[in-house]
């Protein structure tokens, strides 16, 4: 190997205060994972010695304690973009100590290409191998390591020994021409692929090899299937059953997006129970390890993903059974895994959660009451403006009943009523497809709201409608009221609209 074999530490010092980092991965998996520690142990002792270090932090989504929680906490994190989920972090955007900018998960690695956010200084990338002529083998994610291979000044590798060479062959490498010499992206099936198994980068900018032997998959599980996601998915199911029936999809089925976590493992486990939904391909961001067992069962027939977001036990299940599952898999640019051109082209139908619905259709996915950043708006955005069917789903109710996910506005608006075809709760299927936001609002009501609160919300539609009507009905006194009766007393049913 022609470049320099370095320890963390000794990557870590090239790291200086002020610098643009981009770092690999998309989600937990991917990322680097012992670079980081490292720089963040420099940050407090620059700190001591009473000198500023905070460095700015580039990725294809989330990343890991390792990157966001060990920067977080040695206070040497300045700004951050497109999505983070962590704890740490997240409280220290919120307390204005991080500057944080939410952005759609498709569009950063471009926006780096135009010079939106000035140069990249180094980029850290974890990587299974790579050779003296600068060919990469990634990881188990893809984020946007192409882009900041080909734009970081320097690069770091971290090389980790627990990445098995069978990986290799899964990844699709491509990076798009930019405006004005674009030409379309050359995939018409969730299983075509475009580029190169490999990333490249000029072996001139690597500035060393730093080997690691660092476990692969997510920490812990997500939280079982229960009654009311189940019901979810059921609903769901029966939604995309109907519309097959009826001729709004076709009978051989399209390329579906599911988003991470516990409502999106039930919509998959309904999907694998579902006797009437034919075996189908993914067009998505993460697999998870429901998509694993739909892989393995035959129920999905192809997974095009950016990421393998497993836990510990899926990783490694996948990886024994790589002989039948590699021609199953490919992994994706988070910028081509989002892109709005190949989502739109194919069809994908999209699924994503929401904090919170309001009667008219607009989507919170990103801050509690308005303010407090939870995690970010992530790929929803990509997918959902640009689906065959866009579907945002979300329990009814949480919280002992005290909060209702269905609120007369949304304190803050990611995706809105232009956008979102169909809301799904536990309660049934709201469709707002061909209606006006009356419509949509009785719909969501009605089909979406749980029974406990629908007369509040009739109440408060029959409030704005005295507010003097229009396109849609709205009373500004009264638009905010579920979200102050749960800060001043605890409980969404204690709203009040006569006050």
């Amino acid at each position: 190997m022609i470049y320099p074999i370095l320890t963390p530490e000794e990557a870590a010092e090239y790291i200086q205060n002020g610098m643009n980092v981009g770092v690999s991965g998309f989600t937990i998996p991917g990322n680097v994972k012992v670079i980081p520690p490292a720089i963040a142990k420099k940050a407090i002792r620059e700190h001591e010695a009473g000198r500023e270090f905070k460095i700015n932090i580039y990725s294809g989504a989330s990343t890991n304690d390792y990157t966001d929680g060990e920067l977080s906490r040695a206070h040497a994190l300045n700004y951050r973009t497109p999505y983070q989920s962590l704890p740490e972090v997240r409280n220290r955007i919120n307390a204005g100590e991080v500057h944080y900018n939410d952005r759609h998960l498709s569009e950063l690695a471009q926006e780096f290409r135009y010079g939106y956010y000035g140069k990249m200084d180094v980029a850290l990338i974890e990587a299974q191998s790579i050779t003296d002529d600068g060919e990469i083998v990634l990881g188990t994610a893809v984020g946007n390591s192409p882009t900041w291979l080909q734009i970081a000044d320097k690069v770091i590798i971290e090389l980790n020994d627990q990445i098995p060479e069978c990986i290799q062959g899964l990844h699709d490498c491509y990076v798009p021409l930019d405006p004005p010499c674009r030409r379309e992206i050359p995939i018409y099936t969730a299983h075509d692929r475009a580029g190169k198994p490999t990333a490249h980068v000029d072996p001139k900018k690597v500035l060393g090899v730093v080997k690691t032997s660092m476990p692969l998959g997510m920490p812990g599980k997500f939280t079982p299937v229960d009654e009311q996601t189940a019901m979810i998915g059921k609903n769901v199911c029966a939604f995309l059953v109907d519309e097959m029936k009826n001729g709004r999809m076709p009978k051989t089925f399209l390329p579906i997006q599911s988003g991470v976590g516990n409502i999106a493992n039930a919509v998959l486990n309904a999907l694998e129970e579902s006797t009437e939904i034919p075996p189908f391909e993914m067009y998505t961001e993460v697999m998870q390890d429901s998509v694993l067992g739909l892989l393995k069962s035959g129920r999905c027939k192809f997974a095009s993903t950016c990421s393998l977001t497993l836990s510990a036990t899926a990783m490694a299940d996948l990886f024994e059974n790589i002989d039948t599952l590699h021609d199953k898999i490919v992994l994706r640019p988070a910028e081509i895994s989002n892109h709005p051109e190949v989502i739109r082209r194919i069809g994908v139908v999209s699924m994503n959660t929401a904090i919170e619905v309001d009667i008219f259709g607009n989507v919170n996915s990103s801050h509690v009451n308005g303010t407090r950043l939870m995690n970010g708006i992530g790929g929803s955005g990509d997918f959902t403006r640009n689906a065959y069917t866009s579907i945002f789903m979300c329990p009814s109710i949480k919280k002992d009943d005290c909060i209702s996910t269905i609120v007369p506005m949304v304190t803050h608006v990611d995706h809105t009523i232009h956008s979102v075809d169909i809301i799904v709760t536990d309660q049934g299927v709201a469709d707002l497809r061909f209606k006006d936001p009356l419509q949509a609002a009785e719909e969501i009501i009605e089909k979406a709201a749980h029974p406990t609160y629908r007369p509040l919300l009739r109440e408060y539609l029959a409030k704005a409608k005295e507010n003097g009507g229009g396109h849609i009905y709205q009373s500004q006194k009264s638009a905010l009221e579920f979200h102050r009766a749960l800060v001043e007393e605890g409980d969404m049913r204690k709203a009040n609209f006569n006050k």
